[in-house]
């Protein structure tokens, strides 16, 4: 991989190498989120990602969750997309804010009944006493009709200022470019392997 082979933009770049994941990767929209509480440790989990543009990086969540109490108290996070069959992953760094709740409510309303039963039924990161508590939960839920979304669950943006595109190579000699934001634009460098 060289320089004149990337795109100067890194959204652009990404979804070349998404369109490429797609075909090759089942699930393609994984994505480890790695996120921080206020004293610095650290959590790291897999959350898909439901949208890429201009803005950011688009995934959903329970606010009270453990990610999203980490988001309220350090709102900076990283994203790692890694596609084994093709050698490459992308790291993504940034600010990340809630989306518009009108956002959460289309995307919300948009998923599997099964899904939308589970995202309120599950009180996302705390103890639960069984199993079986939980499906009778969503028992109880499915009875009483289409759920609306609860003011507690939604969309989560994360606004990028780097991303690093690193494609395997022979004897770990791996190519590594990161995009880093300068004023309007993104200053592109090779980093070593």
């Amino acid at each position: 991989m060289n320089r004149a082979e990337l795109a100067n933009d890194p959204l652009e770049q990404f979804r070349r190498w998404f369109a490429e994941a797609e075909a090759a990767v089942p699930a393609a929209e994984k994505m480890a989120l790695a996120t921080a509480s206020a004293d610095g440790s650290p959590s790291v989990r897999m959350v898909l990602m439901k949208q890429a543009d201009e803005d950011g990086i688009v995934f959903f969540s329970h606010y009270p969750s453990r990610k999203g109490r980490e988001l309220a108290e350090n709102p900076r996070a990283a994203l790692l997309f890694y596609w084994e069959p093709l050698g490459r992953q992308v790291r993504i760094e940034g600010p990340v804010v809630r989306v518009p709740e009108a956002e959460s409510d289309a995307y919300f309303g948009s998923r599997p009944l099964g899904a939308r039963l589970s995202a309120v039924a599950s009180p996302q990161s705390r103890p639960v006493e069984s199993r079986e508590w939980l499906e009778r939960r969503v028992a109880e839920l499915a009875e009483q009709g289409e759920p609306a979304r609860p003011e507690w669950w939604g969309g989560y943006r994360l606004a990028p200022d780097a991303w690093e595109f690193w494609q395997h190579g022979a004897d770990r000699l791996h190519d590594r470019f990161r995009y880093r934001r300068e004023g309007e634009g993104w200053a592109i460098e090779r980093l070593g392997p």
